[in-house]
């Protein structure tokens, strides 16, 4: 998904929020960050730091040279190359918004728990 239309990084961070399909609660949850800080990054308040692109690139498996420049695939090549990746994003696009969510939760919780 190449898409030098979107114009600015901030922009294409949001872009990649509403293609996952998550609210900035859930985006921002999932990359350990506020969700009033993700806010401003998408309204262009905030300005993208180095910092803040290796994380989404890692909390996302996002291609960084698309991220910061709009060129290439969205994703590293290497996500779509797994079929078990493959074959969640399917399962979870087939669930309704609100068992999205809760699987959301879910996932969130898990990664809570393996960092203690």
């Amino acid at each position: 998904m190449a898409d030098s239309a979107i114009p600015s990084i901030n922009k294409r961070i949001k872009a990649l929020r509403s293609f996952l399909g998550l609210s900035q609660v859930k985006f921002s949850s999932i990359a350990a960050l506020s969700n009033g800080y993700i806010a401003g990054v998408e309204t262009g308040r905030i300005t993208v730091n180095n910092r803040l692109v290796k994380l989404i690139c890692s909390s996302f498996d996002v291609n960084e040279v698309w991220l910061r420049y709009g060129e290439g695939d969205m994703f590293s090549k290497k996500m779509f190359e797994d079929k078990r990746f493959n074959n969640l994003v399917t399962t979870v696009r087939a669930l309704p918004p609100k068992y999205q969510d809760f699987l959301f939760d879910v996932l969130s919780m898990l990664v809570k728990l393996k960092d203690k």
